[in-house]
Formats: structure tokens, C-alpha cells, sequence
């Protein structure tokens, strides 16, 4: 799943053996607009949003390795599509010798993207094609993520984390004594990974250093983890629950997510914030389903470069986010009386549950009442 320019988009896996992979935009109310499919593969896998376009991979996913009938879909794919509009898209090359795409990540303004299977590979789009740039010792290289100006990379080879930075890759070390790393979220200014098979959260402090913060009740994998309003969630499998971090190691259920009888493995697959809700895919029901806990406003879209007037302001019963004067997100409705906000915690600007502001601040304001949207505009307007 992705968030972009204010749509929340989902690719599928249809394993008949006449159905391919498709992607869909979901319009509220349980409304999901059919965006088309990209080739004969039977899957969607990876998806980013690289200069301002909404880019997805394809795979013939193995759906065996979730102890499901196998596809009789055969056709490949490691195909990667960007969308135009519509059910249009427009092919942007194959990864040489990929029959999945495992992982798609932005870094340093360059689109990169991984192999799900063997042969491993990992490889930018440069001109028009895709530049092979290595893997760590040979390993798979899957989900991939940016922190702290370095590509985080899981793998299903050994249990290792790697990173990458623009040029070689460096082995960050083995997280316990599991087979497989899965997903990345940062918590608090930390980056964290989920596992197989040990079911465990681990958190980054150094180069083969990795504090364990706990196992998610007694599931074996950890797959799509997401900080949603101030909370660490994370899905799983084999039942396809959904785990909120308590601290101190500690992990409770908030929910059981497919029901599906009659399997062997469940899971609570990908996360992805939308609308102030958070959301979660499932295996094999198919299924998406959406949390919201107190209120959020978000901007769904990439930040624009450069410097830029924010203002974020609560009034009227709702939350409202203002970028160079212009209304830029909205949370929904809430009686301010149902929420007791009192509490000892200092204010962090820059700082908080999720990752920290690396950049410049300039023209900080704090102010005891809510501004109206003409001074917001004023503010936001550049001085001559």
C-alpha cells in the first residue's frame, strides 16, 4: 500500500490462473476504484512515489510459501510501472533478472528497487534503465527503508540487516538467532526491524548492536509495523494480529485481523496512514481494514524542497495543517470535551513517537489561541 497526492492506492495478488495483479484506489466508504493491471504476473509487490508519480513492481508471487495452493498463474514479473492517470500506466523497464520486486525505495532523489527472490539483486533506474548496484555477500536484499541517510535493507538470508550508502553496502549485524528480518518503522528516533521466526521487534543503536524489545504475544513473524499517533503498532503471523508497544518489552493484542478458516498462515501484511486513519492488508482474505485512534491530520503527499511556512492549529472541533498558507490536511470532526490532553510531558518541537526533524527551523511560533486562515496566509506571505 502507498498514500499518494492524497489517495491511499493498494496492489493485489490474484493467484487464478487467468487473473494478474492489479491496483486499486480506495475512494471511502469501503469503495475500491480498479486502477488496472501492469503485466501477465500474477502480483503488485512494491510500490513508491518518485518525482511526484506513483511507481509500482510486479512479481509472480509464490503463494505456497504462505502454505496456500500454489498460483496457476506462471508468467513473471519484476516489471517496474509508473501510473499516469486512469487505468494507465507506462512500463519503466525490467529488473534483469527478477522474477519479483521485493522492495522500491527512494533515496538521495534516485529511485532503487530489490529482488523478492534468489538470484538476489538490487538496482537504481538511471536513463531509462536499471543500473545493477550489488548486494551485501551475495544475500537478498527485500524491504527497504531510508534513515538517518543510509538505505536499511532486510533479508531472508540469515537474519541480518544491511545499509547502503549510495556506493557499497555494510553488514549491520545479526538480530538474534533468526533466519529472516522483514519490516522497518522508527520509533522515537530509533530504527526498528521486525523478524522471522522469533516474532520479535529489534531496535538499531549501532553497527552490530540490537536491543530486543520483546516478542509480539506467540506469533513467529513480524511483518507490517507502522507508528500511528503516537503508537507503535505492528501485524503478524501466523494469526494475523496486531500488536501495540506497551514499552519495557512489553506488547499488547489490539486485534485479530483475517478470521480465514482452514489455513495454516494468517497475515497482517503492510500499513499505511490515510486520512488520520491507519491502515492494514491481510492474507489470504484479502481484506483491508482501518484504525483511528484520537484525531490526526497528515499531508498526503511529498513535502515540497526547500524552505516552507507550516502552521498547525486545533480549532473549531478539528485539526488543520496549512503549508505556505494553504489548507494541506484536515482531520475529521471531534467534540474537544471527549479527550483529556493534560499530562507532565515536556513539548518537543522536532521530536517525538516517530522520526526526528533533520533540516533547519526558522520564525518559530507558539500561540495561546487558534489563528484564523487570514493570518496564516499573512505569516505565510514572503516578506518583500
Amino acid at each position: 500500500m502507498a498514500t499518494h497526492d492524497g489517495a491511499l492506492y493498494a496492489g493485489t495478488c490474484e493467484p487464478a490462473k487467468n487473473s494478474t495483479g492489479r491496483v486499486y484506489r480506495y475512494e471511502k466508504d469501503k469503495n475500491w476504484v480498479d486502477c488496472g493491471g501492469l503485466d501477465a504476473s500474477n502480483s503488485v509487490t512494491a510500490m513508491a512515489v518518485y518525482q511526484g508519480k506513483l511507481y509500482a513492481g510486479t512479481g509472480k508471487y509464490r503463494v505456497a510459501g504462505s502454505s496456500l495452493p500454489e498460483s496457476e498463474n506462471t508468467n513473471l514479473g519484476g516489471k517496474i510501472f509508473r501510473y499516469e492517470g486512469g487505468k494507465n500506466w507506462t512500463a519503466c523497464g525490467q529488473l534483469p533478472g527478477v522474477e519479483a520486486v521485493g522492495g522500491m525505495v527512494v533515496y538521495r532523489n534516485q529511485l532503487y528497487a530489490s529482488s523478492l527472490y534468489k538470484p538476489a539483486g538490487f538496482f537504481r533506474y538511471e536513463n531509462n534503465a536499471w543500473v545493477d548496484c550489488g548486494v551485501p555477500e551475495g544475500k537478498r536484499v527485500e524491504a527497504l527503508g531510508v534513515y538517518n541517510d543510509f538505505i536499511y535493507a532486510s533479508s531472508y538470508d540469515g537474519g541480518k540487516v544491511y545499509r547502503y550508502d549510495g556506493k557499497s553496502w555494510t553488514d549491520c549485524g545479526q538480530l538474534g538467532d533468526n533466519t529472516q528480518t522483514y519490516s522497518f518503522t522508527v520509533y522515537k528516533g530509533k530504527l526498528l526491524c521486525g523478524t522471522w521466526p522469533s516474532g520479535k521487534v529489534y531496535q538499531f543503536e549501532d553497527i552490530n548492536q540490537w536491543t530486543d524489545l520483546g516478542r509480539l504475544g506467540e506469533e513467529l513473524e513480524v511483518m507490517g509495523m507502522a507508528v500511528y499517533n503516537g503508537r507503535l503498532l505492528a501485524g503478524t503471523l501466523p494469526l494475523a494480529e496486531v500488536y501495540s508497544f506497551e514499552g519495557r518489552g512489553k506488547w499488547v493484542k489490539s486485534a485479530r485481523l483475517d478470521h480465514t478458516p482452514d489455513v495454516k498462515y494468517r497475515r497482517a501484511w503492510t500499513m499505511a496512514e490515510h486520512e488520520g486513519k491507519l491502515f492494514c492488508s491481510t492474507l489470504p482474505s484479502g481484506k483491508i481494514h482501518a484504525l483511528e485512534c484520537g484525531r490526526v491530520a497528515s499531508m498526503e503527499s511529498t513535502f515540497p524542497d526547500g524552505w516552507h511556512h507550516v502552521s498547525a492549529v486545533k480549532r473549531n472541533g478539528q485539526l488543520l495543517v496549512f503549508v505556505d498558507g494553504k489548507l494541506s490536511a484536515g482531520s475529521s470532526l471531534f467534540n474537544s470535551s471527549d479527550f483529556d490532553l493534560t499530562n507532565t510531558a515536556p513539548l518537543w518541537i522536532g521530536k517525538g513517537m516517530g522520526d526526528f526533524f533533520c533540516g533547519k527551523l526558522s520564525d518559530m511560533r507558539i500561540y495561546d489561541r487558534a489563528l484564523d486562515d487570514f493570518e496564516i496566509n499573512l505569516l505565510a506571505t514572503p516578506k518583500q
